[in-house]
């Protein structure tokens, strides 16, 4: 890095901060389930971030780890492939530091999310999902600008032994409730960075590590289920997920299996029953992502009443279901995706 530029990166080191001390920690909320006496479901409301989900966690680290590795000055453009809450994320906060942005999405990405990154002055580039690398790194290239690339990054990006992050959140939130200590944490994955946060720090705590375990959910399209069960590098898929945010069609680095205790593979028509059925129970519309986190753990509570278990649960909110007006919460799109709810639904109403 240029010696001019160090005023630059602490000045913009310093707005980062600011900007997180200026945020408080995402409610922790308690899901009203009397079909379940002896177990308790919370979720963490990660759309309450300012870009509006957990992605917003990821960016902020991302954005350090760049600042402080050298890779970001004063004219460094900023480029990244996302499905789209990460580059909603991250044009965020490249317009907090006067950075230009590019992300490189797929060609479906929810229109609603195209309007969140350029509402935060971000460009997109629209490409076929199978592009996605490729055009980021040739645009990184052309322009001489960072690659952000959170499917390497993101693990090592954020600071899972503590220092406020998702995990020292969630098991902080949960020491007045009835079972402080989880029994299962719920976590879906994208680029794998959450759910080695929470591995992690789950491992780095005795008390926890032998009574929490991490249940990592799979969607349709994804190779990360069938990577857990055969750890073979190299396996992909030629279709991308339906459920935005979480599943790629191969094995990302920051996926860290050796971390997860089990995981699932969850049908999308499943998760996207279950976003609907929640809306009934909190009032309010979620994104894919925490279908599939919820109806996992609706499968761990219900296995945990049959085998006369009691304890809590936590998974996530991911994001808010406003952006996805148009694909989960259309039936026409749902039916064009060649999808059945019904019999989830009939499940749920259970």
């Amino acid at each position: 890095m240029k010696q001019h530029d160090k005023q630059w990166v602490a000045d913009a080191i310093q707005k980062i901060n600011a900007d997180y001390n200026r945020s408080s920690d995402t409610h922790l909320i308690k899901v009203d389930l009397p079909q379940f006496p002896g177990c308790d479901l919370y979720l963490k409301d990660e759309s309450t971030h300012p870009t509006g989900s957990l992605k917003h966690r990821l960016a902020r680290s991302l954005f350090l780890y760049g600042l402080c590795n050298g890779h970001i000055g004063q004219d460094t453009p900023i480029i990244e492939s996302s499905s789209g809450s990460t580059a909603i994320s991250e044009a965020y906060f490249a317009r907090l530091l006067g950075l230009k942005f590019i992300a490189v999405v797929p060609r479906n990405t929810a229109k609603e999310k195209i309007r969140q990154i350029e509402f935060y002055n971000g460009e997109c580039c629209q490409v076929e999902p199978s592009e996605l690398y490729a055009k980021a790194h040739q645009l990184a290239e052309e322009l001489n600008g960072h690659y952000m690339d959170q499917f390497t990054y993101a693990e090592r990006a954020t600071d899972w032994r503590g220092n406020n992050n998702i995990a020292e959140s969630i098991f902080q939130q949960m020491q007045k409730e009835r079972f402080p200590i989880p029994r299962w944490i719920v976590m879906s994955a994208g680029t794998g960075g959450t759910s080695a946060t929470i591995g992690r720090y789950i491992r780095l705590h005795p008390e926890y590590h032998l009574l929490t375990e991490l249940m990592v959910a799979d969607p349709e399209n994804s190779v990360f289920y069938d990577y857990y069960l055969n750890r073979d590098p190299a396996i992909t898929s030629n279709k991308g997920s339906r459920i935005e945010g979480i599943g790629r069609p191969r094995v990302e680095p920051s996926f860290q299996p050796n971390v997860i205790d089990h995981m699932v593979k969850v049908p999308d028509a499943a998760s996207i029953a279950t976003i609907r059925w929640l809306e009934t129970v909190l009032g309010r519309k979620c994104g894919g992502s925490t279908g599939t986190n919820v109806y996992a753990a609706l499968q761990l509570l219900k296995q945990m009443q049959e085998q006369g278990e009691t304890g809590s649960i936590v998974t996530l909110i991911c994001d808010s279901g406003e952006r996805y007006l148009n694909t989960y919460y259309n039936d026409d799109w749902v039916v064009e995706q060649g999808l059945d709810l019904s019999e989830h639904q009939n499940l749920l109403a259970q």
